[in-house]
């Protein structure tokens, strides 16, 4: 892939953004992740990505906008250029997991425009968000003149799919502690940033969201957090919260303390 094409085909998507998709996807090397967190954009040669992003008209988002809705039907695909968003599903008794989080580079709603099915989930802005919509047609279009952009889209979603599979193992081998232990890691990596208290996680994410990404309630997820609070693992406050000894939740991720579920 092309490190010096990253100059900007549409304003939003810059060098800057070009280099946190590297950092994330050098990050995730080094801890072993999988590859579902290499946005789309990143896997793109120079030329691919600019005659897809011609095909594009600018939006913008403001916070908890949403771009796509859950169950409507598909018309149009996201490439997100700046800010990040979570994907949430809504079970039909109103709980709803949060399956991902998806910053610039990513693209969301390829799976619908590709299969012609409603919505799966919905993407909703965390704060303010630019990003690029192409029509379902053009992007199909674009799809069959650049195989190699078909390949690398194939690519992510396969890629994104193990990680779902990863997470659902997750779910049925580990404890809540340990899943929200492991949760808490990653998002240091992905959304964390240095302080002089620890690692402060930056993407905002409620205790109601937390519990939706690691299958549990709200209740269970405070409770938890509280118990990390007074073993001065986390610290939380109006800033957020912060990840003050990152050893401590390992060791717990990996079942070095018994669980609850």
């Amino acid at each position: 892939m092309e490190t010096d094409g990253m100059d900007s085909p549409v304003p939003g998507w810059s060098r800057s953004a070009a280099g946190s998709a590297r950092s994330r996807s050098t990050t995730q090397s080094r801890v072993g992740r999988l590859d579902d967190q290499v946005p789309f954009l990143a896997r793109l040669e120079h030329q691919e990505r600019v005659a897809l992003l011609e095909l594009s008209r600018p939006m913008e988002y403001g916070p908890q906008s949403v771009l796509v809705r859950q169950d409507e039907p598909s018309t149009h695909v996201v490439i997100i250029l700046a800010g990040w968003t979570k994907v949430t599903h809504s079970a039909a008794n109103g709980y709803e997991a949060l399956l991902a989080l998806r910053g610039p580079g990513d693209v969301v709603g390829e799976a619908s425009a590709v299969s012609g099915r409603p919505r799966s989930a919905t993407v909703a802005a965390l704060g303010a968000v630019e990003a690029v919509a192409i029509e379902r047609g053009e992007f199909l279009d674009h799809l069959a003149r650049f195989p190699a952009t078909a390949l690398q889209l194939l690519s992510l979603i396969g890629d994104r799919t193990r990680a779902s599979d990863r997470r659902r193992v997750e779910q049925g081998a580990l404890g809540v502690r340990e899943r929200l232990s492991l949760l808490l890691l990653e998002l240091s990596r992905t959304h964390g940033a240095e302080d002089a208290e620890g690692v402060r996680l930056t993407a905002g994410l409620s205790q109601h969201e937390l519990a939706g990404a690691v299958g549990s309630s709200r209740e269970a997820v405070a409770r938890l957090l509280k118990e990390l609070r007074e073993r001065d693992i986390v610290r939380t406050s109006r800033r957020g919260l912060v990840i003050v000894r990152p050893d401590q939740l390992r060791r717990i991720g990996g079942g070095g303390q018994s669980t609850t579920g």
